[in-house]
């Protein structure tokens, strides 16, 4: 018997034992993975909104400094709101004025808020909860009340990053990385050690670790024990595919973080000196410690995890494209098989780069000469998959809809990444461009217009199999346009000051480093040339790209209001799917009814078929699902062996 039709039976004689649940048992409190799923992605969406927010500051900083942030006073004009901008952001801005205390504290929680509580939670968490069952056909994830453990831990950790900055110290200031021994002895002289914002910053990531590794092995577990009959590992979607490899990769690395986040709380809180060197002064003084730790076991610690996560962010967009681009080019995804063994490639050699973030810690010769060739070499299965998406586009009749947009966005915004990432994989070129802007740029290009975009087109795939409703496809575009202009607005032009020697952590943009922003060439000409046709007195060097790219974050801004006005109110207001496969795919998650109840399928499931057969010569339609043996016809259970045993579970 199969999974699906297993599990499902099981859930059916439940069924008729408990009554319906109440609103915090069905909607808090959850073990059902499509309910999980949706609090993960809406709290990732959430947090990627503030996290923009505190960037936003920083960029104003940047290309105004010395200015009030505008706005300032309106805010302070509002009861209740005020008090709590003005605890959390206020008290470090005398006068609406961000100083470099403050911009230190927003660059450490933008970094530390898009990537662990946005991206990964929205990107993974929220995407494999939703769809990774319903499209192997199982009823749930293999252990529900882990899963419901797994968001609570990672919602536990967001709260204690937000409750940091209201604490007498604000939020961490050393940097989203919190190297050691600065992390490990700044403001050591707080009277309450656990009332400081690097402390609450190291518990939190304990919490949101632990949620992670409690997710992937719910992950690898489903995949492996509850596909549907006949879902052998070939007939997968690739979704599932590069999910169960992001698992395997939070599994892997995220634990030497967590080690390394107890040992840094350890040296703080209780006098150890894990990463602690002896000789340390500070004001002054020889700090008071034990010494003989090591700084660089900490950064190794740190990147260890810190690399295979980059991977943790673009295989979920990856995933998602592949699901996108054939539904919407009518066409199979062109070389699956290669993608799938790229992207076990992928995972495998992301734990063999980790040290190429630290070339200036003075590694030697034969070291960094192997960290350059892994790092080379790791871009070949990432130009395969880039590959065989652009492949997919060739020929195909391509419906442009909003995930459509954002799908075929990805492609060359990701390449433009990739390749920027290639120099920096050599010693001599990275260390004159280590901290500059230019591996802002090359980074953000990778998960901004990159990941985030692909995120934005699986919100846009599968909402209506979530709501049952179609999101607005004028306010779709409408977040599209503005959104690829602003992106390309504020990173494109960090190469060029990076290049130019501006440093990533100028809370005044570099204008008191004239020797490097007083540099100009054509860009800056051009820049300063479409501003003044404005009215606009930008200079003509490389601060007035400053100017710009704070001018391309406000566009990016003005671009999400249409997505979130679409995201709420299409929840009632939106367009009635007319079916439950309302862009006429293939995979087994539009089997299901839409919404999907509890239990997921009404019928017992069956894979027949590869998940990507569109077009299929002979065939009446443009799509022939997975769990049809002909058109409109539903599999029988008998047609196919059986997969995997199924696991019993509640």
């Amino acid at each position: 018997m199969s999974a699906a039709a297993h599990t499902h039976d099981h859930a059916h004689d439940h069924a008729h034992d408990h009554h319906e649940p109440g609103f915090i048992a069905k909607y808090i409190f959850s073990t059902d993975h499509k309910t999980i799923g949706i609090q993960y992605a809406i709290s990732g969406l959430l947090f990627l909104l503030f996290g923009f927010f505190l960037m936003l500051l920083m960029r104003w900083s940047i290309a105004y400094p010395g200015q009030p942030i505008p706005g300032f006073q309106i805010i302070n004009s509002i009861p209740g709101v005020s008090w709590v901008f003005n605890e959390m952001i206020g008290r470090w801005a005398p006068g609406g004025v961000v100083n470099g205390e403050l911009y230190n504290m927003l660059g450490a929680m933008h970094g530390t808020i898009m990537v662990f509580l946005g991206i990964v939670p929205l990107g993974f968490a929220g995407f494999v909860n939703f769809v990774m069952p319903l499209q192997i056909g199982t009823i749930d994830m293999a252990f529900p009340r882990l899963n419901m453990w797994s968001y609570w831990l990672f919602f536990v950790s967001g709260v204690g990053m937000l409750a940091s900055f209201f604490l007498g110290t604000g939020s961490v200031q050393t940097g989203w990385t919190m190297y050691s021994p600065l992390a490990s002895t700044t403001s050591l002289a707080v009277t309450n050690i656990w009332m400081h914002g690097h402390t609450w910053w190291l518990l939190s990531m304990v919490f949101n670790i632990s949620a992670s590794l409690l997710g992937s092995v719910n992950v690898i577990t489903t995949i492996i024990n509850l596909r549907a009959k006949g879902l052998t590992w070939m007939r997968m979607p690739f979704f599932c595919w590069a999910m169960f490899i992001v698992a395997f990769l939070l599994l892997l690395a995220f634990p030497p973080l967590e080690v390394a986040a107890l040992l840094q709380l350890s040296d703080r809180v209780f006098g150890s000196s894990f990463f602690l060197p002896t000789g340390l002064m500070e004001g002054g003084q020889h700090l008071d410690i034990s010494g003989g730790g090591s700084p660089l076991l900490y950064q190794h610690l740190f990147w260890f995890l810190a690399h295979p996560e980059v991977y943790v962010l673009i295989l979920p967009a990856f995933a998602i494209l592949a699901e996108v681009i054939p539904a919407n080019t009518r066409r199979p995804l062109w070389g699956y098989k290669a993608m799938v063994y790229a992207g076990l490639t992928l995972g495998f050699l992301s734990f063999l780069v980790w040290a190429h973030h630290m070339y200036l810690t003075g590694m030697g010769t034969m070291m960094s000469t192997y960290f350059q060739i892994t790092t080379v070499l790791i871009s070949v299965p990432s130009v395969i998959l880039l590959t065989c998406l652009m492949i997919s586009l060739w020929g195909g009749s391509i419906r442009f809809t909003p995930q459509m947009l954002f799908a075929s966005a990805f492609l060359p915004m990701f390449g433009i990444g990739g390749l920027t990432g290639l120099p920096l994989a050599f010693t001599f070129i990275d260390l004159a461009l280590h901290d500059t802007y230019y591996v802002i740029g090359h980074f953000h290009y990778v998960v901004a217009p990159g990941t985030i975009f692909g995120l934005f087109a699986g919100v846009y795939h599968w909402y209506p199999k979530a709501t049952g409703r179609i999101m607005n496809d004028f306010l779709g575009k409408l977040h599209f346009w503005p959104s690829l202009v602003g992106m390309n607005l504020i990173f494109a032009p960090m190469f060029i000051q990076g290049m130019g020697g501006f440093h990533r952590r100028w809370y005044d943009g570099g204008k008191y480093f004239e020797q490097t922003s007083s540099v100009s060439n054509w860009f800056t000409e051009l820049t300063s040339g479409v501003f003044g046709l404005f009215g606009m007195n930008v200079p003509n060097n490389l601060l007035g790209l400053n100017v710009l790219i704070t001018f391309g974050a406000i566009i990016l801004m003005l671009g999400q209001v249409p997505f979130i006005l679409n995201f709420w109110l299409s929840i009632k207001g939106g367009k009635k799917v007319k079916n439950d496969n309302p862009w006429d795919c293939t995979t087994l998650e539009w089997a299901t009814p839409t919404p999907p109840p509890h239990g997921n399928f009404t019928f017992d499931i069956v894979a027949v078929r590869g998940p990507y057969e569109y077009s299929v010569p002979g065939v009446n339609q443009d799509f022939f699902p997975q769990w049809e043996s002909s058109p409109g016809k539903a599999a029988e259970p008998s047609a196919v062996p059986a997969a995997p045993a199924a696991a019993h579970h509640h």
